[in-house]
């Protein structure tokens, strides 16, 4: 699973994936699968019985997930955006994570993906208190997101979208001078941090259940299906 092991919030995503006992023949989507390492990550797990769509608004993002997915026949990128999202089947799994804070809603997408999972099945998001972060002990901000601090309002709104909360806690990966979270920053910032001590945004994990709320969404979905 490289892809858990070099990812700098790999703790978290790792945590839930044993907490839910994500294995061989899961079918899952990535919501927002940019690169797909996640996507990559999963497609491990899951095995050459299991599925995993990986989902991403940006038609790029397609080619890139098929490099990185070359030998995982299980991997399927698709080009859809969070908001519109529909899949063939119903899965056991709808996970994102750095997506929410983008979004202009991120209750609708939320319940998008509580209608692409099965009844029992869950669903898993990842999202960040930019604010909470933090460079030589000054707040991080990210003015291009709509949403920066999206991670404090999580459980809340996977409750609105139908889902039954499971657990729910927050993650910062912190540490002073070269590194990867130095890397990570200065990647996803543009700001070298040099040698100051660096937090960066706590990541909120939410993991939801989805029950008869969100079976509501399933025949809008369904029916899209039937009739493409």
């Amino acid at each position: 699973m490289r892809g858990l092991r070099d990812d700098v919030y790999r703790r978290p995503l790792a945590t839930a994936l044993e907490r839910l006992g994500v294995g061989p023949g899961w079918r899952c989507v990535d919501v927002g699968a940019g690169g797909g390492d996640v996507s990559v990550a999963l497609g491990e797990v899951v095995g050459r019985q299991g599925r995993v769509y990986a989902v991403d608004s940006d038609p790029r993002a397609r080619d890139e997930v098929a490099r990185a997915a070359a030998s995982h026949t299980q991997v399927v990128a698709i080009t859809q955006a969070g908001e519109d999202l529909l899949l063939p089947e119903l899965v056991d799994l709808a996970f994102c994570r750095f997506l929410l804070l983008h979004v202009f809603d991120p209750a609708a997408v939320l319940a998008r993906m509580a209608s692409a999972v099965r009844a029992g099945g869950y669903v898993v998001a990842q999202e960040p208190i930019t604010s909470a972060g933090r460079i030589a002990g000054n707040p991080l901000s990210m003015p291009d997101a709509r949403h920066p601090d999206v991670g404090a309002l999580l459980p809340a709104l996977a409750r609105s979208a139908g889902l039954e909360l499971i657990d729910a806690w927050a993650e910062a990966p912190a540490s002073a001078g070269p590194g990867p979270v130095a890397d990570y920053l200065s990647s996803l910032t543009g700001v070298d941090p040099g040698d100051d001590p660096v937090v960066l945004p706590p990541l909120v994990t939410v993991i939801a259940r989805a029950g008869a709320a969100a079976d509501a969404w399933r025949p809008l979905q369904q029916g899209a299906s039937g009739g493409g």
